[in-house]
């Protein structure tokens, strides 16, 4: 790419890089992280094949990353891909990285035939509101919940 970035599968020597952009991330939505083990955790679910991530390289830098999971709607009766994380380092963002990694996520989807990717962002967070809108994305108005167990 013209900026210098790549974008490409994540690998299990990226989990290190890769638990430093979710730190940041959460930080970013006001959640609270735990950085305890969090690389040994992404490389075993990617080990798994529980989760796939793409990561956007600077060279060697990671600048951002989008993940996906697998999952099935009972009210569809069909499966379709939940992006977990979307994120691009402040200093890398209106580079069409977002952009790129949601290509990414699209095509591996289309190759796989999944009918639909979903995901979530905070309802303060405008600025990834008009990104999703300006890609062509429709909004659901729903209720995020979580229970601890």
């Amino acid at each position: 790419m013209e900026d210098g970035t790549s974008i490409r599968p994540a690998v299990q020597s990226d989990t290190v890089g890769l638990a430093s952009l979710c730190a940041e991330h959460a930080a970013f939505e006001r959640l609270g992280y735990v950085a305890d083990g969090h690389a040994a955790r992404l490389a075993a679910a990617m080990a798994r094949g529980e989760v796939k991530i793409w990561v956007a390289c600077a060279g060697e830098q990671l600048v951002g990353y989008a993940a996906l999971t697998r999952e099935f709607s009972t009210l569809a009766g069909s499966a379709y891909l939940h992006m977990d994380c979307l994120y691009v380092r402040a200093a890398w963002r209106n580079r069409r990285i977002g952009e790129r990694l949601m290509a990414e996520l699209q095509t591996f989807g289309r190759q796989l035939r999944y009918a639909a990717l979903q995901w979530q962002t905070p309802d303060w967070n405008h600025d990834a509101i008009r990104f999703y809108r300006r890609l062509g994305a429709s909004q659901l108005v729903k209720a995020r919940f979580r229970l601890a167990i």
